[in-house]
């Protein structure tokens, strides 16, 4: 049941059909309803940003400065932290080394090492510093 507009008689273009105008108001129609939607977005998300800025000027807000050395404070935390873990791998290095050379004193040296021309050469053991030189 589409009728046609009336026609003006002047021919200089093509016939707008009710169709035609019905999908021009829907489009329009939900361009509105879209339209709507942001502008409700955008006016909570004034709303909050008043309320933040009414908020910190109340002074009931944390200061700008007081968050700054928050999130420094929990840097300077982990830092703590990781300088501990490499403490504690530098400890566990030291005790292995000590072990280590705990074990090298502790065995007993054989021969003393010569020199090149067969002479002794002082020798260190666990049970004193330095043993004489022999020539």
């Amino acid at each position: 049941m589409e009728a046609a507009p009336p026609d003006t008689g002047q021919g200089t273009g093509p016939a707008v059909t009710r169709a035609c105008l019905q999908a021009d108001l829907l489009a329009a129609h939900e361009r509105a309803i879209r339209l709507t939607a942001r502008i409700q977005q955008l006016e909570r998300r004034l709303s909050e940003m008043l309320g933040e800025q009414a908020w910190r000027e109340s002074g009931l807000g944390a200061v700008p400065e007081v968050d700054t050395l928050h999130h420094q404070i929990a840097h300077l935390e982990q830092q703590v932290a990781d300088l501990r873990i490499q403490l504690d791998e530098r400890d566990e290095d030291l005790a292995a080394a000590r072990a280590a050379n705990r074990e090298l004193m502790a065995q007993p040296n054989a021969t003393p090492p010569m020199t090149r021309r067969g002479q002794r050469c002082a020798t260190h053991t666990a049970d004193d510093n330095v043993t004489s030189i022999s020539f």
